[in-house]
């Protein structure tokens, strides 16, 4: 049977973790075997420690996003650190640079660069969000040598070339919804050239759901959608695409590839 991993879905945002329950069965019947919750404010991240000790095939990502940037103090800092050291947490994130709204850009670089810092001392790889900063997320990761810890640049949207950029930096592509839009183009070509060992899947459940769903809320079921699309833009089945993903969430990510 085919298994999937979502390395991205926010089961912790506030009006989904209800039915928390009943999304992880969906997941459950089509295939999805491990999910990673990201965490992107301070409630966010209790939320995502509160799911990964609660079901055995999810797993907990800590961090602050940049739009969350100026709520944030030294003190939260302190507190991800020690939320690391817990088993279940295996990555820093969601962090990253957002240019979409206007929260003050060097607050954002700032926050950035503390938390990739702390991914280096903790060695946990990293969970990167890009929006409208493609420039600016390479030059930061690069001086802030985040190859030294690992991660994945989430919900990739940039181009082949940018992508080849952070593969060089030691980073995993992930790919989620936007590549089965019918208009997508980038993504398809990103889908294509990124090299195996370096692919994931996700969804960014609750948003960002994939065709034919795209506009209603998105959850970790629909990445076997990914998958698929994925499969055709590489020529592979879906199962090559389902397990590869696999593999490199599991070596990524520090988890027994094998299922208990």
């Amino acid at each position: 049977m085919i298994r999937l991993f979502d390395t991205h879905a926010h089961l912790n945002d506030a009006e989904v973790f209800p039915r928390v329950d009943e999304i992880l069965s969906r997941a459950q019947d089509a295939g999805v075997r491990r999910i990673v919750v990201p965490g992107y404010d301070y409630d966010s991240c209790l939320r995502a420690l509160d799911l990964a000790a609660r079901y055995p095939h999810v797993r907990a990502a800590v961090g602050f996003h940049p739009n969350d940037a100026e709520s944030v103090r030294d003190g939260h800092l302190a507190e991800l650190e020690s939320w690391c050291a817990q088993d279940a947490v295996v990555a820093v994130g969601e962090i990253g640079l957002d240019y979409h709204y206007d929260v003050p850009r060097d607050v954002q670089d700032r926050l950035l660069r503390d938390q990739v810092r702390l991914a280096r001392r903790v060695q946990k790889p990293v969970v990167i969000h890009d929006r409208d900063a493609h420039e600016d997320i390479v030059r930061v990761l690069a001086e802030e040598r985040v190859g030294d810890a690992g991660g994945i640049m989430h919900c990739f949207s940039g181009s082949v070339e940018m992508m080849n950029q952070c593969l060089k930096l030691g980073l995993y592509i992930s790919l989620g919804g936007p590549v089965t839009f019918k208009n997508a183009k980038r993504p398809v070509a990103v889908a294509a050239e990124v090299p195996s060992e370096r692919l994931l899947i996700e969804t960014d459940t609750p948003w960002l759901a994939p065709h034919p769903h795209r506009g209603k809320a998105n959850e970790p079921a629909f990445v076997r959608l990914v998958a698929e699309t994925i499969a055709g833009a590489r020529g592979q089945s879906v199962e090559a695409i389902a397990e590869l993903t696999w593999d490199n969430a599991c070596r990524l990510f520090a988890w027994e590839r094998d299922e208990p």
